[in-house]
């Protein structure tokens, strides 16, 4: 399939502390005012809510109003809408990235590598499965925050053509959030996309976004820091053929399975 540019809005936003209404309310009106033809809308992980181990408090289900909301969105805005919430699912909770086509169809990926620090692994399932969606001919693989850490799950051997991130990640770890996408990037030749959050959560914890797109050779091409922003951006597919050509490493890649 013939891969046609792809434009995509990465929506730095703050998060209103534990109630979904508010932040969907907020969202909706950064929707109103993107006037482009953006194919994707990307959010933060956890933007209902904030990074919240209170998953049996805030848990939603797959047919809840924010999964209710997100279609509405999509068919309203004729764009895909991605972004994670804590969905509730057969008595587990799970921090899950949907994403929501244009048509109200949702595909789904959750979060793989729990942080342990902040008690996420004791508050919620581990997602098994590695994700990759496709769009207009692109292969997007897709993952959330902690996952960064972790390059063996984002290793590229479905040849995908961005690997994408969306966080709660704070300023004092802010260094490493730069310094891993940029490695995934170069690693994996590969478009990478980190979607962060700004402000100050109801744990103390303070955000200064630094969403940021990386090209296939690890070369920065947007960022925005400290505020509230839409990075929007449109890729070609002629950079990543021109860069595999001049620096096929992908083919030199070790052969492993994850286990």
């Amino acid at each position: 399939m013939a891969k046609s540019d792809l434009q995509i809005s990465l929506v730095q936003t703050d998060i209103v502390w534990e109630n979904a209404a508010a932040n969907r309310k907020l969202l909706s009106e950064k929707f109103a005012s993107l006037k482009g033809k953006q194919q994707i809308i990307i959010l933060p992980e956890t933007f209902t809510t904030g990074f919240s181990m209170q998953a049996e408090k805030l848990a939603e289900k797959m047919d809840g109003q924010t999964a209710i909301w997100m279609k509405e969105e999509a068919i309203k805005n004729r764009c895909i809408i991605a972004g994670s919430l804590i969905i509730e699912e057969h008595g587990q909770y799970f921090n899950r990235m949907l994403w929501v086509m244009p048509n109200g169809d949702i595909a789904q990926y959750d979060k793989r590598h729990l942080f342990s620090c902040a008690g996420e692994d004791a508050a919620f399932s581990a997602g098994q499965k590695r994700i990759i969606m496709q769009v207009n001919g692109w292969k997007i693989c897709v993952q959330i925050c902690y996952d960064l850490r972790f390059p063996v799950w984002a290793r590229n051997t479905d040849d995908y053509d961005m690997l994408l991130y969306i966080a709660n990640w704070p300023e004092k770890r802010n260094y490493v959030w730069e310094n891993l996408l940029m490695a995934r990037a170069i690693e994996n030749m590969s478009f990478v996309i980190g979607v962060n959050r700004i402000g100050l959560d109801g744990n103390g914890h303070q955000y200064i976004g630094n969403s940021s797109i990386y090209s296939p050779l690890g070369e920065l091409i947007a960022k925005e820091t400290e505020k509230e922003a839409v990075i929007t951006h449109t890729f070609q597919y002629s950079d990543i053929e021109e860069s595999r050509q001049r620096f096929p490493f992908l083919s030199d890649r070790d052969d492993f399975l994850w286990r």
